[in-house]
């Protein structure tokens, strides 16, 4: 057998290539989705992107019932695009390809059916903060900063930072994230309400399991469709139409049943996604 090729003889582009990995836990329940690109600070590249929607696809198909979003690396999450390969663009590609590309696989994250969540435990700028921005929930570590900067360089966040930030601060402070640049700790992002939870570094996993924990601990039919409702209504669907569907989808499932019988038995009711 002849021994593994070194690195030192790989190319140096395939090695900064990156990939976007996806695992499932052993029950199947969690999926996590994992962006390697550790050697260029997890920059963000068209193949990454589009290999990013795909991984996203792929669990909204699966059963898993929650999504963890990670990214590779001590010290960075995502420092947003790569602007070697942005600023190269000619402007019909800057429109056609690198807008679009981004907006499909943040909002493919976006209207996953099961809840995501991204844990952030570096550094989060432009398109970095617009990846856990695109999650339902972000637990950050209490030493990280997270930013949306494009203005300094010349150019305004492209994939969907101004409308998800907007959503979460309101349009003042979304204006003052944007236009002044201005960093924020994993405390202030948890203060202004950009981020679920905040925690050292070295208890975030146990911060970020804790939530998940009590996601899962719900009915993931109802879990699932109770995020897809509330996203509805925040676009102005109307919650008296959605709420009867759902509701309605509800009363037929089998966990309904057994969330009923747990109740009265005064005991945890076991759910099966049915």
């Amino acid at each position: 057998m002849s021994a593994p090729a070194s690195t030192d003889r790989v190319p140096a582009a395939d090695r900064d290539a990156g990939s976007v990995g996806l695992s499932y836990s052993e029950d199947g329940h969690v999926a996590t989705i994992t962006l390697d690109r550790a050697a260029k600070l997890n920059t963000l590249t068209l193949p990454l992107l589009r290999e990013l929607r795909q991984r996203i696809l792929e669990v909204g198909a699966s059963r898993a019932r929650l999504l963890m979003l990670r990214t590779a690396g001590e010290k960075v999450f995502c420092v947003g695009a790569d602007i070697n390969q942005f600023s190269a663009l000619e402007p019909a590609q800057m429109w056609r390809e690198w807008i679009e590309t981004g907006h499909q696989a943040f909002d493919a994250l976006a209207r996953l059916r099961q809840p995501s969540i991204a844990v952030v435990d570096g550094l989060a700028f432009g398109g970095g903060l617009e990846l856990a921005l695109a999650c339902d929930f972000r637990v950050i570590a209490d030493e990280t900063r997270i930013a949306l900067p494009e203005t300094g360089l010349g150019t305004v966040p492209g994939w969907g930072g101004t409308e998800r930030a907007t959503e979460l601060v309101g349009r003042a402070r979304a204006k003052e994230l944007v236009l002044t640049r201005r960093q924020l700790s994993g405390a202030e992002a948890v203060e202004w309400g950009l981020a679920t939870a905040h925690a050292p570094k070295e208890r975030l996993a146990e911060e970020a399991e804790r939530i998940a924990g009590e996601i899962l601990a719900g009915a993931p039919v109802a879990i699932q469709l109770a995020k897809q409702i509330i996203d509805a209504a925040a676009e102005g669907a109307p919650s008296r139409v959605l709420e009867a569907l759902a509701g309605g989808l509800a009363s037929a499932t089998a966990d309904l049943a057994e969330g009923v019988a747990a109740f009265r038995g005064k005991r945890t009711p076991t759910f099966t996604d049915h």
